[in-house]
């Protein structure tokens, strides 16, 4: 009898059954546009920004929540 999505690999002595599956369905999107987020600069304190040169959100070293404290343009 065989079992549905599975394999069964018979050797003289050992018989291994190995279970085939696929991908189920993938979560939602970043963003509805397709944006993306660049977070390779990430550091502790980063505040995610969008940066419309580059079309991404970005969390980097050089916005965080110390400089939006210690003087960030408002």
């Amino acid at each position: 009898m065989s079992t549905p999505n599975s394999v069964t690999v018979s050797q003289i002595s050992d018989v291994t059954t190995v279970e085939v599956t696929t991908a189920g369905p993938q979560g939602p999107a970043f963003a509805t546009t397709g944006t993306t987020l660049d977070d390779s600069n990430k550091v502790d304190g980063a505040i995610v920004f969008f940066d419309s040169s580059s079309g991404t959100f970005k969390a980097d070293s050089t916005t965080t929540k110390l400089t939006l404290v210690d003087g960030g343009n408002f």
